[in-house]
């Protein structure tokens, strides 16, 4: 019985030790950087509605980790920094943010919303991290792009979009800002494009 005494406030002293053990390290949330929009004073609208759907991605890039490539064969992510949604839902969303901001397409949903739409953008999203060229980082951003009609069910027009972003430093908020520089280059290209392959209705 004395036994039972001495090894019973044994055990709860140990299991009261557990509850000071260091907690894991939570990780930062980031955000996609943008650069301040700029609207044209008098935007033309244009006729369609577009919708704008995530791009597929390979299952490394399909998630909210930040990847890089430190070489060639090798991807890898940062430790205890994460993205505040996948990498594909942050590019669809940047992008259907730049369209907004030109202030010409009145009709403008995503593939959550399921809205009827006369054209579709969407693609591939083939890179979209950080790579180390010659001991240096760079934020790389490959998309290819397909706008296809849903009306006639049938693609309009197909381009590659690729950035190359050099980052100002080694560290992870520095590499977030360059990833935002990286976008507002592409979103800017892609709007452009979509512009002027889109068919009349």
């Amino acid at each position: 019985m004395s036994r039972m005494r001495i090894a019973l406030p044994l055990a709860v002293a140990l299991l009261a030790g557990c509850s000071i053990l260091p907690k894991a390290e939570q990780p930062s949330i980031y955000t996609l950087p943008a650069a301040p929009g700029g609207r044209p004073a008098a935007p033309q609208p244009v006729p369609w509605a577009l919708r704008i759907t995530a791009p597929n991605a390979p299952r490394a890039l399909d998630n909210a980790r930040i990847a890089v490539v430190p070489d060639s064969n090798v991807i890898t992510v940062y430790a205890s920094a994460r993205w505040s949604d996948s990498a594909p839902h942050l590019f669809r969303d940047r992008l259907a943010d730049a369209f907004r901001d030109t202030g010409r397409v009145t009709a403008l949903s995503t593939d959550d919303s399921n809205l009827a739409a006369d054209l579709e953008l969407g693609g591939n999203l083939a890179a979209f991290q950080t790579e180390y060229a010659s001991g240096k980082p760079e934020v790389v951003v490959r998309y290819d792009a397909t706008l296809s009609s849903t009306r006639k069910h049938q693609i309009v027009a197909s381009r590659r979009f690729e950035v190359r972003e050099p980052v100002d430093g080694k560290e992870v908020p520095q590499v977030v800002q360059a990833f935002g520089r990286a976008m507002d280059k592409v979103s800017a290209d892609v709007t452009a494009w979509t512009f002027a392959s889109a068919p009349p209705l």
